[in-house]
């Protein structure tokens, strides 16, 4: 059964950015859905060095991190064995292009593909690969980058051209191609959040400053999270999806 305490006693860690608090928050809740206080099977799909893994794998659930960096790979280890977590954590190397050689089909009960599909050739086949490594039922946990935030953030940088370039780039994930990629795929969306819609514009030293500061950062990012205004112009875009039973 998932140690359901160990992320706050296995070790002290600096706090978390209020947009990975959040995700954390999302991916509770997709295993809360899930779990049924049993471990579970995940792939993390472009992990690196394992931040999300640790904290899956801390909660008691077996995590396969699939990443093409053999140095993200090496870092994975030496976390690992440091955590004592090297029984419910593996590395291997590759990508969405060979997901299919490297685990079994409807075999896991949740893949992370956070910031993936940004960067594959062809987003649509990276999903179709996650949509046969899922069990029937399995969810995916999707995160990808907003065109609109950063056509924001580089013309607040004064990069106005690249600003514009961005804005005529119609490759680059928005709220609607988004969940339309996800449901031509095959899965079905079940709930989906807007990441940093606030936290990302607001200076580390400003959540320091103050008693609580970071609490209601957190609080305000997660209202603005599902907030209809706010979710599609946030910098990223969480998407919760399960592989349909029938």
């Amino acid at each position: 059964m998932p140690d359901r305490n160990a992320p706050a006693t296995t070790r002290a860690r600096r706090r978390r950015p209020v947009t990975q608090a959040l995700l954390l928050q999302i991916l509770d809740s997709q295993l809360a859905d899930l779990d049924g206080g049993a471990a579970l099977t995940v792939v993390d799909l472009g992990g690196g060095t394992g931040g999300v893994a640790t904290e899956l794998a801390e909660r008691g659930h077996r995590v396969t991190v699939i990443d093409p960096s053999p140095d993200a790979l090496a870092s994975l280890e030496r976390r690992t064995a440091e955590l004592g977590l090297t029984d419910r954590i593996s590395g291997l190397q590759g990508d969405a292009g060979n997901l299919a050689d490297l685990v079994p089909a409807d075999s896991a009960d949740l893949v992370l593909c956070h910031r993936v599909l940004d960067v594959v050739d062809s987003p649509a086949d990276a999903l179709a690969a996650v949509n046969r490594t899922l069990r029937p039922g399995g969810m995916l946990s999707l995160v990808v980058q907003q065109r609109h935030a950063q056509v924001l953030s580089h013309a607040l940088a004064g990069h106005i051209t690249l600003a514009r370039a961005v804005l005529a780039d119609r490759h680059r994930f928005d709220h609607a191609s988004t969940l339309d990629l996800v449901r031509q795929s095959g899965l079905e969306v079940v709930a989906e959040h807007g990441i940093g819609a606030a936290a990302d514009y607001v200076a580390e030293a400003v959540v320091e400053s103050a008693a609580g500061a970071y609490a209601e950062l957190l609080a305000l990012e997660t209202e603005l999270s599902t907030d209809p205004a706010f979710r599609p112009i946030a910098p990223a875009l969480h998407v919760s999806a399960r592989r349909p039973t029938a």
